[in-house]
This record gives C-alpha cells, sequence and structure tokens, in this order.
C-alpha cells in the first residue's frame, strides 16, 4: 500500500485554471452552483476501495471505508493527513451519524449489520437479522431527522474474499428501516436488483434508492415516505440511459441528487468520460458533470459551511466546494440518556 500522507497531487495532475474544466455545466441552471474560484483537490490516495464517506463537523474530519483493505481512515481537515481510524472493520462500507452524533456503520462482510460506534468507543449492533436470518451484506444507510435509520442490503459483498466474505445469502436484495422508538426492523422494499445508493429529499418526504444491478441501465426510483415510515407511489426518477452507473447519492438543500458515477463495465463505455459525479435536477435531468480521474463511489457534503463535497473514489479521496449546501438534517430534540 501506498503512503497515506503522500503528496495529494501524486499520479494526477490537478487543474491551476479558475473555473475548473473539470466541472462540466450540462445545462444553464448547474452554473449557479459551480464556483469560479474553487477546483477538484485530491486529498489522499492509496487505498484500494473507497466508500461511505461521512463528514465530523465538531472533530473537523471525514471518514470513509477503504471496503477491501477491511479498514475505515480518518482524514484530518487541520493537518491534512490520513490514518487509519479501525483496522477491521468487517469490511464496512456505508456510514452515517444517528442524531446522537454516533457513527453508525453498513459492515459488509463476517458480522453482516449495521454497528453503531457509542461515544466511548463501544460498538454495539443494531441489526443483524431479519426473520430469524442474517442481512447479506449491508451497503448503504441514511438517518432520517425522527431518528429512523434507513439501509440497504445487497448480497455484493458475499461474492468474493476481497471486498467480503465468500458466503450464502439468506434473503432477497431489499431496504430496511430501523423504527427509532423501538428499534424495530421492517423490511420496506424488497423489488430491486441490487438496491444500493439512498437519500432523502430535502423535506423528507420523498426517499430515492438506487438499483444498481437493472437491465438495461442503472436506475433511481423515488418514493413517497408516509408517516408511519412505510414506501409508497413508487415511480422511476432517473434512467442512466447508457454506459453510465449509480452509486452513492446525496440531495441538496435545493432537491438536486449528486451522484456517484462511473462506467458499468460494457463494452465502449469510456471511463474517461464517465467518472467523477453526476447531478440531476429535482426533475431528474442531468445539469452538471463533476470529471475525476477515478470512478466516485460515494460521497457527502461537509465542512465547516456544509458546501464541501467530498468524494470517494476508488483509490482516493477528492472534495470540491459547491455554491449549495447538504440536505441532511442533523439537528434533533432528542436529547442523550444514560444509556445512549
Amino acid at each position: 500500500m501506498n503512503d497515506l500522507t503522500q503528496d495529494s497531487r501524486a499520479g494526477w495532475t490537478l487543474s491551476q485554471r479558475y473555473p475548473d474544466p473539470a466541472v462540466v455545466i450540462l445545462d444553464p441552471s448547474f452554473a449557479k452552483y459551480r464556483l469560479f474560484a474553487a477546483s477538484v483537490e485530491r486529498l489522499a490516495t492509496g487505498f484500494r476501495w473507497m466508500e461511505g464517506p461521512v463528514w465530523f463537523g465538531d472533530g473537523r474530519y471525514l471518514l470513509a471505508s477503504d471496503v477491501a483493505s477491511n479498514r475505515i481512515i480518518r482524514w484530518d481537515e487541520v493537518t491534512g493527513v490520513s490514518s487509519v481510524f479501525r483496522d477491521g472493520s468487517n469490511y464496512a462500507n456505508g456510514n452515517t451519524r444517528d442524531l446522537m452524533g454516533r457513527l453508525v456503520t453498513c459492515e459488509g462482510a463476517v458480522t453482516r449489520r449495521i454497528s453503531r460506534t457509542e461515544h466511548d468507543g463501544r460498538v454495539v449492533t443494531l441489526a443483524d437479522r431479519f426473520e430469524g436470518k442474517r442481512l447479506n451484506s449491508p451497503n448503504d444507510i441514511v438517518c432520517q431527522s425522527n431518528g429512523a435509520i434507513w439501509f440497504t442490503d445487497p448480497p455484493f459483498q458475499l461474492g468474493n474474499d476481497y471486498e467480503g466474505r465468500i458466503a450464502a445469502q439468506e434473503l432477497p436484495h431489499a431496504v430496511y428501516r430501523i423504527d427509532p422508538a423501538t428499534c424495530a426492523m421492517t423490511q420496506v422494499i424488497d423489488d430491486l436488483a441490487g438496491p444500493n445508493g439512498l437519500c432523502f429529499s430535502p423535506d423528507e418526504r420523498v426517499m430515492y434508492v438506487v438499483e444498481s444491478r437493472a437491465i438495461p441501465n442503472r436506475r433511481v426510483w423515488a418514493y413517497s415516505v408516509e408517516a408511519d415510515g412505510s414506501l409508497t407511489d413508487k415511480r422511476l426518477h432517473i434512467d442512466a440511459q447508457g454506459p453510465g452507473a449509480f452509486d452513492g447519492i446525496k440531495c441538496d438543500v435545493d432537491g438536486n441528487i449528486w451522484a456517484g458515477w462511473g462506467s458499468d463495465g460494457s463494452a465502449g463505455a469510456d471511463p474517461q468520460t464517465l467518472d467523477g459525479v453526476m447531478i440531476f435536477n429535482p426533475q431528474g435531468k442531468p445539469i452538471g458533470h463533476i470529471r475525476l480521474p477515478e470512478r466516485c463511489a460515494n460521497l457527502c457534503f461537509g465542512g465547516a459551511d456544509n458546501n464541501r463535497l467530498f468524494m470517494a473514489s476508488s483509490h482516493s479521496i477528492y472534495s470540491l466546494y459547491v455554491n449549495t449546501k447538504g440536505a441532511e438534517n442533523r439537528q434533533s430534540t432528542l436529547q442523550p440518556t444514560a444509556s445512549s
């Protein structure tokens, strides 16, 4: 493995020009989100497969999963140094924070669970089975503003001993919800092939879910979120319409979807024109593309003003300041208890 603290520009020439030509306007409406004097920065490199970035503003650091290396990486905003936050992460994939600020993680192999890291460092299990059967390989995760935790559970990490561990699949591809009051788990979607990234609209009335094994093209579905936590009115929101592939997704405050993007591996697909982040407006139209030299698996908003986009991209972590903010709401009226 390469040195985690190596020169952030090693192996790739960053643009010195403003505006950055890597930030491509596909529709005039995207122009207001591009900052003239902001460019793509490579923060750290030397990893195997980066996923699940999550921002900790209270500590000014980013956590992200280096899945194939079976560890979670910490990048420090103050020092610019990357280090190992957790070695032996059970092939962690997606990460989020709950309303108490605790790390909640999709452990994709070995334990095959949703875990929570307590403030004192203890790691506890939130969910590892449904109706007596083991989860597959939890992939991506989001915490709703009412405390409910939603996650996708495809079998992606059961097929090899590189990104996980070869094991038998016991449950269908599905999306689950963990109730904030009872911790009961409900299977809310079971008809998608490879459910992957997921996020809420700014008002949390709509949930978006990536179907990453849809044929012929990858898709994003939209669902209405009911007061009881059920999902209704399934409708197609975005069709990739070609060799592009969705992965992790996030909404900004205007309802645009920022999507990890890359080639689907099909013949003729050109990674150099596909890799990076695609931005879609609330109607599902592509309006912008952030070009990267690597496929982007997942992303999050962070920084002091929640306007810095962090991109976990194969071997590296990138960032770009943008003229919008992430929609995820971390405010809560809940208070920690002695058992929290």
